[in-house]
């Protein structure tokens, strides 16, 4: 039996392939609306979180696009690993590639 989940989303990507997300999070902050998404078939050992922001599309509707600004999106994810510390395990980028090594 399949279980149905609220806070699955489905998007397309790049190659108009559907990719399912567990929805995290979403913040608010400078005016604008962020979720964070986690793939739910992560080929990698580490999850990897994604960021989009909610845009207003020409039609009136909410719509996900990819954060461009580096600065922004960390802001996003330094606010995420706040809200999560107690839910979540955060590896910082240095820890990370101390292992690798």
């Amino acid at each position: 039996m399949t279980e149905e989940r609220e806070d699955i989303v489905v998007l397309v990507d790049e190659n108009g392939e559907e990719v399912e997300f567990e929805h995290l999070d979403t913040i608010e902050m400078n005016d604008s609306k962020y979720v964070v998404l986690l793939p739910l078939e992560e080929e990698g050992e580490e999850d990897e979180v994604v960021i989009l922001k909610v845009a207003e599309d020409e039609n009136g509707e909410d719509s996900l696009i990819a954060v461009e600004d580096e600065d922004e999106l960390n802001e996003v994810f330094e606010e995420f690993k706040l809200r999560m510390e107690d839910e979540f395990d955060f590896v910082d980028d240095e820890d990370y590639e101390d292992e690798e090594e």
